[in-house]
């Protein structure tokens, strides 16, 4: 199966991501996380995506199709989370997928307040080290992660400001995929995404299902 989950940050995208993609036995391409590896790694591209990422901008078009083109040459079943954030990227994983003659069999678009989005994001922190995430309410009051040992930290693009300004951002720029891919053959699927992870989960599975 190869899926595309959309929403604006902190909707719990990586979350519901990680869950499907061992139910359904396909690999989960964050672009983030790759981002960010690319970053740690010093590369050329993880040098021109910082600025955007640190700044909460979305990172250019022609970078992100570069890494998914790659990432995605040997998976024939996949589940794609964050990405695509705007029309050229969703016009363009249409190309690479049909080159491949392959096509996407959903898109699940998690909906979520702005201010729970800010409450959530604000709140979280991430290792420096293995990069999982740590809500306030799971945070050790250590500052270390339960995982690895590593420092928790705030990442820059969670400070509140930097929030909202992504949220505008993906208002302008990202929203408009989800009308691109109505307008399209692959199906829309809108979930709900307040309540807790296992909530979600039970509707993203319901709607796959039906």
């Amino acid at each position: 199966m190869r899926l595309v989950i959309i929403g604006p940050p902190g909707a719990g995208k990586g979350t519901q991501a990680e869950l499907l993609s061992r139910e359904l036995a396909v690999p989960h391409f964050s672009t983030g996380d790759i981002l960010r590896e690319a970053r740690r790694a010093e590369t050329e591209l993880g040098r021109r995506a910082q600025t955007y990422m640190d700044a909460g901008e979305l990172v250019p078009d022609d970078v992100i199709l570069r890494i998914m083109d790659e990432a995605l040459q040997h998976s024939g079943g996949f589940l794609l989370d964050g990405f695509p954030r705007t029309v050229a990227q969703a016009e363009g994983l249409h190309r690479i997928l049909a080159a491949r003659d392959q096509r996407l069999d959903a898109v699940i678009n998690l909906a979520v307040a702005d201010e729970e989005l800010v409450r959530r994001l604000s709140s979280r922190r991430i290792c420096e080290d293995c990069g999982a995430v740590a809500q306030a309410i799971d945070r050790p009051a250590s500052g270390v992660c339960s995982q690895c040992g590593g420092k928790l930290v705030q990442r820059p693009d969670d400070g509140p400001e930097t929030i909202r300004r992504r949220l505008e951002v993906y208002r302008s720029q990202t929203q408009p995929v989800l009308r691109w891919y109505r307008g399209s053959d692959v199906p829309v699927l809108d979930i709900e995404g307040l309540g807790g992870v296992e909530d979600v989960q039970r509707r993203v599975a319901h709607r796959l299902e039906h």
